[in-house]
């Protein structure tokens, strides 16, 4: 059993193995202690999946393009990074390139790995580490705040040129609202407790590991 205070009462109390789907709620207030989600892996690394595939369309797929006096231009979202640098933005085109190329795509390789390591427990040592980079990573993935821009962007451009979305801009709206459902849906408690303790102790068994609100 895992020892909890209650976030609302203070109230120290047990929590039980809950099986997937289950919660416990405090003795004295009610207030949720600790909820474990129905579908901890499967769905998060579907979602995820398909979120990597999205943000490789969208990075190898025009963004927009652009028509005006007879002339037409299109890039991508690394090409638009790398079309700073040549133009001497040379910081800009770096904070982009990593915040909307490197950094998702690093985010997105570490939950892959983690999540298929940790579905057949218990999972090695390392899996921890890939956790904690996942972490380090998340807040600088800052897809969806590029694609903020690129919206204002438009209602600007769109009163001088012609402007047509791309398969890349589809793939990249695709890519924000999959990634929103990967970060609901994950729960790295369940994957904490899947992974081997560094003295070499083998976890519980999945249907008595980690819960949701609870440190490891």
């Amino acid at each position: 059993m895992e020892t909890t205070a209650c976030r609302d009462c203070d109230l120290l109390q047990q929590i039980p193995p809950l099986p997937p789907g289950g919660k416990a709620n405090c003795a004295r207030c009610g207030e949720t202690l600790a909820h474990r989600r129905a579908d901890p892996l499967d769905l998060p690394l579907a979602l995820t999946v398909t979120a990597t595939i999205a943000f490789a369309v969208a990075n190898t797929m025009p963004l927009m393009g652009l028509s005006a006096v007879g002339r037409e231009a299109s890039t991508t979202i690394f090409g638009g990074a790398l079309e700073m640098w040549q133009q001497g933005s040379e910081i800009t085109a770096v904070a982009v390139a990593f915040c909307a190329v490197i950094a998702p795509a690093a985010h997105l390789l570490l939950l892959l790995t983690v999540l298929i390591a940790v579905r057949q427990p218990p999972a090695p040592r390392w899996v921890g580490e890939l956790l904690r980079l996942t972490h380090f990573f998340q807040p600088w993935s800052m897809t969806e705040v590029m694609m903020l821009g690129i919206l204002v962007a438009l209602f600007k451009i769109a009163q001088l040129a012609t402007v047509i979305p791309g398969i890349g801009m589809y793939a990249a709206g695709a890519f924000v609202f999959l990634l929103a459902g990967v970060l609901v849906t994950f729960d790295a408690h369940e994957a904490w407790a899947r992974v081997e303790w560094a003295d070499g102790t083998i976890p519980a068994p999945p249907m008595d590991a980690g819960t949701e609100g609870l440190a490891r």
